[in-house]
């Protein structure tokens, strides 16, 4: 006698996984919708941008918000939980940080005594310039070897979406 230790059996494959047909191939890849490839690009940039922007002690709604108080000015809370795709409450708590922090002020505006306005400091602008920088690498890195053309192309309709979708 053998002491030789015997593998057990194989079972056989079931009748299904021996029978298949051309019709149980896997099907082509179908090109996937606009929106799907553009929300998965809003994921991965917010992570990488959010990992660029950590160093700085800047969250991504802080440094949006700088953004758009550079690009519009003085703003009240509503205008810029609107331009930054937040919720005033939101925006709120941003600009409370952000205000301590002398990123930004806050002053009653002159023809509503209660609006609240708010607006970028020299030191928010300066912070701005250093999120600018640290997303630089980020932004060269999505746009890998695309042309500066196609760049403006692919802007310009991002823009046009959004103007599209806000009505």
């Amino acid at each position: 006698m053998s002491s030789t230790p015997t593998k057990p059996a194989r079972s056989k494959p079931a009748a299904k996984d021996a029978a298949r047909t051309p019709a149980d191939k896997p099907k082509a890849r179908v090109q996937q919708r606009l929106t799907y490839v553009i929300g998965g690009l809003d994921r991965l940039l917010r992570r990488h941008m959010t990992d660029a922007l950590a160093p700085l002690g800047i969250t991504l709604a802080q440094y949006t918000a700088l953004s758009v108080l550079e690009a519009r000015g003085a703003s009240s809370n509503a205008q810029l939980a609107e331009r930054s795709w937040i919720t005033p409450q939101s925006a709120n708590e941003v600009m409370s940080v952000m205000a301590a922090r002398g990123f930004v002020t806050r002053e009653a505006d002159p023809s509503h005594g209660r609006i609240i306005l708010l607006t970028l400091t020299d030191a928010g602008a300066a912070m701005l310039r250093e999120c600018e920088a640290a997303l630089r690498p980020v932004e060269a890195r999505m746009l890998g070897d695309i042309s500066a053309d196609d760049a403006v192309h692919v802007q310009r309709a991002l823009e046009l979406f959004s103007r599209n979708l806000r009505g």
